[in-house]
């Protein structure tokens, strides 16, 4: 199937993002008629009216802007392809999506091992509670938050994880809690983003009635977890999230036999045909023996 003309589509791409013929001339440094003749061409390709012109501008039609979002991708990957080409042939860059508290707490404490097993590898790591797409984002691969419910992709859980109560040893020493019904006189922290939150665990421990209010409220993990190590409240949270402040002792289980409620919420995402690629080999080779070796420390 023949390609269409690259000039139009690249004249499409700036006319469609700046809403005006006359400010893609100027971005591409040419003229107003080179680069409607260039829209002109590509319409002649796909044959269907990519603009609707009026007196007041343009507008994308419903072919143009389905065209635009389809090449937006494809656009992407050849910015990715440049940018690649352009580096040492020795050198490959790793590109890593994961929520923002395990990259933060979790990931970035053990990225100087992965680093220097391999040296050769680049990682550029993002982190948003927004799942990539990767038809249209330079990601190599994701680690997400939540069910894992993604068709089409390679998914890997990474670990069980425990969301159990946590305090700061000297509070836990001052509010001498004894049950969960105990818990609700307290101040409570909130953290939006769990997968379990605090209704949920009171009623799974038979409490009925639940707070109304939080003292404070987080959409990050790691707000609420030093938050809690700070003895601002009582926080509800993943063990694995909060390995570093209870493995110092900053945190400890508000409960003895923690009361905790086990989940699978980290996954390991990708496209199938990424795991033939040898940076993401490498990473998920050594990201899943850090999570064993993480088990067997746990259990010892």
């Amino acid at each position: 199937m023949p390609l269409p003309p690259f000039k139009g589509v690249l004249a499409f791409e700036v006319v469609s993002r700046l809403g005006s013929i006359s400010q893609a001339a100027e971005e591409l440094n040419l003229t107003v008629s080179a680069v409607s003749h260039q829209i002109a061409n590509l319409e002649e390709f796909v044959g269907a009216r990519l603009f609707d012109r009026s007196p007041r501008g343009l507008r994308l039609t419903l072919v143009g802007q389905r065209f635009a979002h389809d090449i937006e991708g494809a656009l992407g990957l050849l910015t990715h392809a440049s940018q690649q080409a352009r580096l040492a042939p020795e050198i490959e860059v790793l590109r890593i999506h994961a929520s923002p508290s395990f990259a933060s707490l979790w990931l970035m404490p053990r990225l100087l091992a992965f680093r220097a097993l391999h040296p050769d590898i680049r990682v550029q790591l993002s982190a948003s509670h927004h799942a990539s797409d990767f038809s249209r984002e330079e990601v190599d691969l994701d680690i997400r938050y939540g069910s894992a419910n993604w068709e089409g992709l390679h998914v890997e859980t990474l670990f069980t994880e425990v969301v159990m109560p946590m305090i700061s040893p000297s509070l836990k020493v001052t509010l001498q809690i004894q049950t969960p019904e105990d818990l609700a006189q307290h101040d409570l922290i909130f953290s939006a983003v769990n997968v379990v939150k605090w209704p949920a665990w009171f009623a799974a421990h038979g409490v009925e009635q639940t707070p109304k209010a939080y003292a404070l409220s987080f959409d990050r993990a790691h707000m609420a977890i030093n938050a809690a190590a700070q003895g601002l409240g009582i926080a509800l949270d993943s063990n694995k999230m909060a390995e570093g402040e209870l493995t110092s002792g900053r945190l400890v289980p508000v409960f003895d036999d923690q009361k905790g409620i086990a989940v699978h919420a980290h996954h390991l995402v990708y496209p199938k045909s990424h795991a033939q690629w040898p940076r993401v080999e490498k990473f998920t080779q050594w990201l899943k023996s850090e999570t064993r070796h993480a088990l067997e420390s746990a259990i010892t």
